[in-house]
């Protein structure tokens, strides 16, 4: 059409092809249509102009969105709905909710699909007493809540640790479709309820609902944090026999199942059978099995699998050098280091985030800038000291620098969610849980730190890291140290 000149493109064209380029995350297409809105004098346009945001929001670039968003002289449910998206995609609760705020001020009365959004943003963040305040929004305001709704609502509280709430809202459910059942049964696997996910896909095929391919991914994730291997193997044979072919993620759960129970060997085994060339996902798993297992072979076939696939990933190169270091390989340490320098690559930081008061709070490792960082000291020598009193001695060897034990036992009291429990700590009084959000695995001394404060400080502590919940009460994890 282009090519041709004929006919010119208008309004209606230009906001579909904007629409079919946010489908498929076409960025560079969707960049080159935006110009051809400027110089078709179609930028002011709304119907346009809506189609724009969601094409940026879509492909997560939130300062372009935000650009577009300004831009829109009077903005309609849509516009409104489609900001607080990106910014939920993007996990940005803080300013989900805000926009939310000043969305009611303008007068624009937000919908299902609108309150589906914020409650997404309040999931990716676990924000609990934020996503709390929405639903009671909701039924203020007489929003129907549907099966879409619902579903939102469950997966929610299981994200914010709050299974008990989702369990509640799911039993009240008068129709329960696929994603319903899939988002309970999930929401039971990451909270390490393993039995209790097993027994709703019982439920589930009593009710003639034909499992989906993350319902099993849920059900394989539950044996996996809870050690059942045999279940697991269980599941899986019942998956094929069902017609669902498995994805590679299907495959990456058994991997991390058997790498979980230490059979590392017929893991690898099992990766050999896949019909497809095992992704990054697969070798970390592999490689860090390799690590808890010692096995310096195949540890470095895993991460000599990732460098190649993934070259530019600076996670693959700190989890190698971390394996290099689990197993006194200093020097081989130390060259997959200087890779890292060479390429210009810096790690991932431990960050933990926090909500206080209606609003997340974000620590990063040994980061002091926190206004009220003078208090959060102060907090933090004193768990130190009486954690040291309970006769603790520092994992030292979940840092792998090559340093002196005195400050390895440093890093780890800055670790990130030291920082946000000690901020939790000032902030509430029991018998509120402390509840905290971390983006990477929880080391063990960290682990068995905070089973320590929730004992001589009798709070209830619940963590989500990368990989599922901890709910830490007098002293005892409800991973049962399995994790």
């Amino acid at each position: 059409m282009v090519r041709e000149g004929y006919p010119s493109a208008n309004t209606f064209t230009l906001a579909f092809v904007l629409k079919a380029c946010s489908n498929v995350l076409a960025f560079q297409e969707g960049q080159q249509v935006h110009a051809r809105v400027v110089r078709s004098g179609f930028a002011s346009n709304q119907f346009v102009q809506t189609g724009l945001l969601n094409f940026y929001a879509k492909c997560e670039d939130i300062g372009l969105a935000e650009k577009m968003f300004d831009e829109i002289p009077e903005r309609n449910l849509i516009a409104w709905s489609t900001m607080i998206s990106g910014y939920a995609m993007m996990g940005l609760v803080n300013d989900a909710f805000s926009a939310f705020q000043e969305m009611q001020i303008q007068g624009v009365v937000p919908d299902k699909v609108t309150m589906v959004s914020v409650i997404s943003a309040c999931a990716a963040a676990g924000a609990l007493n934020i996503g709390m305040w929405i639903h009671v929004y909701i039924e203020k305001q007489a929003i129907e809540i549907d099966i879409m709704l619902s579903t939102a609502l469950i997966n929610m509280y299981a994200k914010c640790g709050y299974i008990e709430k989702a369990k509640e809202i799911f039993e009240k459910m008068p129709v329960k479709d696929q994603k319903a059942w899939s988002s309970m049964i999930v929401g039971y696997a990451i909270n390490g309820l393993a039995e209790e996910a097993l027994e709703a896909f019982s439920q589930m095929q009593e009710s003639e609902v034909k499992p989906s391919h993350v319902t099993f991914l849920g059900v394989l994730a539950a044996c996996s944090h809870s050690g059942l291997v045999s279940e697991g193997r269980k599941y899986w044979s019942s998956m094929i026999e069902s017609g669902t072919e498995p994805s590679i993620e299907h495959y990456g759960c058994m991997v991390d199942l058997l790498c979980r129970a230490c059979l590392v060997d017929e893991a690898y085994d099992f990766v050999q059978t896949m019909p497809f060339f095992p992704n990054p996902v697969i070798w970390r798993t592999l490689l860090i099995g390799c690590q808890k297992n010692k096995m310096l072979h195949k540890g470095e076939i895993a991460g000599e699998q990732l460098l190649a696939l993934e070259p530019l990933n600076t996670e693959n190169y700190i989890l190698l050098s971390n394996f290099y270091a689990s197993v006194s390989q200093w020097e081989k340490m130390s060259h997959v280091r200087k890779m890292m320098k060479e390429k210009g690559m810096k790690g991932v930081p431990g960050c933990t985030s926090i909500e206080i008061d209606g609003f997340v709070h974000e620590f990063v490792m040994g980061d002091w800038y926190h206004p009220e960082a003078k208090e959060i000291r102060q907090v933090l020598k004193d768990i130190s000291e009486r954690v040291t009193d309970s006769g603790h001695q520092p994992h030292i060897s979940d840092v792998l620098h090559n340093v002196a034990d005195e400050e390895k036992g440093t890093y780890l009291c800055e670790h990130s969610e030291r920082l946000a429990i000690g901020y939790g700590l000032l902030k509430t009084k029991a018998p509120v849980p402390i509840r905290i959000v971390k983006n990477l695995r929880v080391c063990s001394d960290c682990h068995e730190v905070t089973k320590i404060i929730s004992k001589i400080y009798g709070r209830e502590i619940i963590v989500r890291d990368r990989i599922r919940f901890h709910k830490f009460v007098n002293g005892t994890c409800s991973c049962m140290d399995f994790w």
